[in-house]
């Protein structure tokens, strides 16, 4: 439909119901026959972050600026490469931390904590 159907069918329906329609407790019987959400398991996660962290230590195993950063890093001393390799580290975490506030702002009630 078009926008001038859309508000005329909205202006006469606010004109016929002045509020909402009693349902007899219908939707919180429904709400409360419902299935309790499935737990998830921590495996798959767990997994995938050893598999991520293996995966960019062998690949980043034979560069030598991986090696000079944890030198000096170690060391104590402050390099261009141990910077570098503690700003991506750095970086990557926050990156992780933001994508699971996302995450979890859509899959939370904020009011409530409950899941919605």
């Amino acid at each position: 439909m078009n926008e001038a159907i859309d508000n005329d069918l909205d202006v006469l329906l606010r004109e016929q119901f002045e509020g909402p329609v009693p349902d007899g407790g219908f939707c919180a019987a429904v709400v409360d026959r419902l299935p309790a959400r499935r737990r998830r398991t921590i495996w798959p996660m767990a997994a995938g972050t050893f598999a991520g962290v293996a995966a960019c230590w062998f690949s980043l195993s034979s560069a030598p600026i991986t090696y000079a950063g944890w030198q000096d890093w170690l060391s104590g001393e402050p390099s261009a490469s141990a910077i570098a390799l503690f700003a991506s580290m750095l970086s990557m975490a926050i990156l992780a931390m933001g994508w699971t506030v996302a995450e979890a702002g859509e899959r939370y009630d904020q009011p409530s904590g409950r899941i919605a």
